[in-house]
């Protein structure tokens, strides 16, 4: 059998680049008219051939002669998953030295949390509530990826993702239009750097466009239904504001919306995108979603699909060869234009000319920087403000390593070095994931003696051979640590769950070791938020950690005996049981909301004869409120808050609200608080959210320190999609929140005037 081109190890030079040296000021990004000049010019020089060639994004397969002959011949635009500097220079020099015009081509991969590495899921990122912390995370990602030729990464998803069933909910940042987009744009830019010419920058894809996040019951690929002021109020915010920030690149969702697939959806990629927004970036499809809407029923075959792809605004093709096999014909037979294909070419060429290809197509960022020193710090920091303290009964933690003198690990989640690493994980080695057994036999193990009894292997393991040994461990420590949650294999792309809870025996472990008497901290490791209303209530704390990555043992340990002070805020509403889902904070009154005090199920009279349990909107076996609201998140220290001011109360659309409040830190621990402010529009021409959040600020204090925390909110940015279709400020009454999280809090209202 033929070598795979993904095997090569051709031995080329690869020029030597310093981690730590900044780009000089004689390498300044070429400007945007001396670009557009070369774009044209080189754009005039090709053939049709050449030009559809641009247009083809193709994985490795065959032989390394075919896949050479193809960048040869000027067939072949991209390459995603070539992971190997020697090949990808090994291509660009074919492609720049042997194909008739020399085009580089432009290297891609899947680099969704880091790359070798691995920092926090998305969903725990979007957690810190930080994002200068999520923009040096996608730096640290473009550094390490560039160290292998890669120069193209599908994300920042910046779907909102309101039900926790959808496994892609992990790549995601939660449920808030607002956080996606902040953080969104702070992962753009932390990816392209200063300068997309940058050899360490990598080309950011604001995907999935758009509202593959609302797929019907969670599972993947499936239809949504948004209608359009939906879509613009909700879905398009975070993706608008991807567009603002430079993201070099679209990339088209799985999802059909209203019955209309996204890779043929003409109303959001040239209406919206490139007319609304202006924006001159690439489109690429997601994998063969060209050729999927065959599957649909939208296509009858690959010609229609490459077709009507191209007439909605894609410029490349993801695999499914729709565009190198059909294209060319469809230009012989008028039913589409040449003119079409050198727009799609255009933004093509733009991108690697903006990217520097031209100027520099080999690698040379140094291997070295892979596994860093101050990447892995970087990577410990991320997970010490991604962890969110959901419960702390009687000071359970932090621990005091002077008096708690045994302590059991157990758990299938305590030591597992790749499920920690999460989902979309291709390039990270579990050999370099420090787990919380290993961390704390490090850190504590001279301090504190260490049980270790898994208990289970994997967390869907139902053998109950190990349960008794976890007890028995139990029962001889002064504390208790589970870990427990998800394999990294039950969330990300098409691994929907229908049943959130914790798989296999893990929930019976948690309940034997809460009998045990011994105080117990359960640390949940997971993709998304789980339903474990019943562990909660057997824990004395709970932490949530997401999956938190190559770091995630040393930063938990630190956070369990103290020495970081955990300020993570959920990033998605926490429900306490899967029937209640979707469920989001943002969502809209009903003409009958829930009072605080519902009865349910199991307070309703027995005797005979019906009795009214009166007509609101509520389950009534679960009531109205989740588990934990969006934004929740306790801290060794207590915060109180006071004195909320708004300059006025009384403004116009040209002004400017300023809000201030005071924080105090009225604990014994040094913590950081993240400060929410949320908005409620009272009335408008259509229903408006009971409230939504606007701004937020993490604030550090030590103990008894107060601080005042300003906040400024442009009217304008409350504007929304009206019910004549036009986004506009309403003038009217509205009421402000500021909190702790998305329930409850300082609150106040101002007036905008006509």
């Amino acid at each position: 059998m033929k070598n795979k081109i993904y095997l090569l190890s051709a031995s080329l030079m690869v020029a030597t680049f310093s981690f730590f040296s900044c780009v000089s000021s004689g390498e300044k990004e070429t400007g945007k008219d001396e670009i557009e000049k070369k774009v044209e010019s080189l754009l005039g020089k090709m053939t049709l051939q050449e030009k559809i060639g641009q247009m083809n994004q193709l994985s490795p397969y065959g032989s390394e002669e075919e896949m050479y002959a193809l960048v040869k011949e000027g067939k072949v635009g991209s390459f995603l998953n070539i992971v190997d500097a020697e090949v990808a220079n090994k291509i660009q020099k074919t492609a720049v030295e042997q194909s008739r015009l020399g085009i580089p081509v432009l290297m891609a991969r899947d680099v969704i949390h880091g790359y070798k590495t691995i920092f926090p899921i998305c969903l725990g990122q979007a957690a810190s509530f930080n994002p200068d912390l999520v923009r040096e995370s996608a730096r640290v990602a473009a550094i390490e990826a560039s160290a292998d030729g890669i120069r193209w990464t599908f994300a920042p998803m910046i779907d909102v993702s309101r039900d926790p069933r959808w496994g892609r909910i992990a790549e995601s940042c939660g449920e808030d239009p607002y956080l996606t987009a902040v953080l969104g744009k702070a992962m753009i830019e932390g990816f392209q750097g200063d300068s997309l010419n940058d050899p360490t920058s990598i080309a950011a894809c604001a995907k999935h466009f758009v509202g593959y996040g609302a797929a019907e019951s969670g599972r993947d690929y499936n239809s949504t239904f948004l209608p359009e002021r939906l879509l613009r109020n909700v879905y398009l915010p975070p993706f608008e504001a991807a567009a603002k920030a430079g993201a070099a690149t679209f990339m088209t969702s799985f999802n059909d919306n209203d019955g209309v697939p996204s890779t043929g959806n003409k109303f959001i990629l040239k209406n919206v995108l490139r007319e609304e927004w202006k924006y001159d970036g690439m489109v690429v499809t997601d994998w063969a979603s060209a050729t999927e809407m065959i599957t649909h029923g939208f296509c009858k075959d690959a010609a229609d699909a490459a077709k009507k792809s191209l007439d909605a605004g894609v410029d490349m093709d993801m695999v499914s060869g729709a565009f190198s096999g059909n294209l060319e014909n469809l230009v012989k037979e008028n039913k589409i234009s040449e003119k079409q294909i050198d727009e799609a070419v255009r933004n093509i060429l733009r991108l690697k000319f903006r990217l520097g290809l031209f100027e520099n197509p080999y690698v040379s960022t140094p291997q070295s920087v892979k596994y860093s020193p101050e990447h892995l710090a970087k990577a410990k920091q991320a997970v010490e403000q991604s962890v969110i303290l959901l419960k702390n009964t009687n000071q359970t933690l932090p621990l005091n390593a002077d008096e708690v003198h045994t302590v059991a690990v157990v758990g299938p989640l305590a030591d597992a070095p790749h499920d920690q690493m999460g989902t979309w994980v291709f390039d990270g080695e579990k050999a370099h994931t420090q787990t919380p057994l290993a961390a704390l036999r490090a850190v504590y193990g001279d301090k504190v003696r260490i049980i270790y009894e898994p208990a289970l292997a994997y967390s869907r393991d139902k053998q109950t051979t190990g349960l008794a040994k976890a007890v028995n461990a139990a029962k001889q420590a002064d504390v208790v640590l589970a870990f427990v949650g998800e394999e990294s294999i039950l969330s990300g792309e098409a691994h929907s769950l229908a049943d959130l809870n914790l798989q296999g025996l893990q929930s019976e472990l948690i309940e034997k070791l809460s009998q045990t008497g011994k105080p117990l901290v359960t640390v949940v490791m997971a993709g998304r938020p789980l339903t474990i209303a019943k562990e909660v209530e057997e824990s004395d704390a709970v932490l949530y950690a997401f999956h938190p990555g190559t770091m995630g043992g040393p930063a938990l340990a630190d956070i369990l005996f103290g020495k970081v002070n955990p300020s993570g805020k959920t990033p998605v509403t926490f429900p306490k049981m899967v029937g209640q889902l979707p469920m989001y904070y943002a969502h809209n009154n009903t003409g009958r909301p829930a009072l605080e005090k519902e009865m349910l199920l199991d307070e309703i009279p027995m005797e005979a004869g019906q009795t009214s349990v009166g007509c609101r909107s509520f389950f009534l076996d679960a009531g109205s409120t989740p588990l934990f609201p969006f934004g929740y998140g306790l801290s060794y220290t207590t915060f109180s808050y006071g004195n909320l001011k708004i300059v006025s109360s009384k403004l116009t659309v040209s002004d400017t609200l300023k809000v201030s409040v005071e924080l105090k830190n009225t604990g014994r621990y040094e913590g950081t608080e993240v400060v929410q402010l949320y908005v409620q529009d009272k009335v408008g021409s259509v229903t408006r959210p009971v409230k939504e959040l606007k701004r937020f600020q993490r604030v550090n204090l030590q103990p008894g320190e107060s601080k005042q925390v300003m906040f400024d909110l442009p009217v304008s940015e409350l504007a929304f999609w009206n019910i004549d279709m036009k986004k506009v400020v309403e003038p009217g009454d509205f009421k402000l929140w500021v909190a702790s999280d998305s329930q409850g809090g300082l609150t106040t209202e101002f007036n905008v005037a006509e």
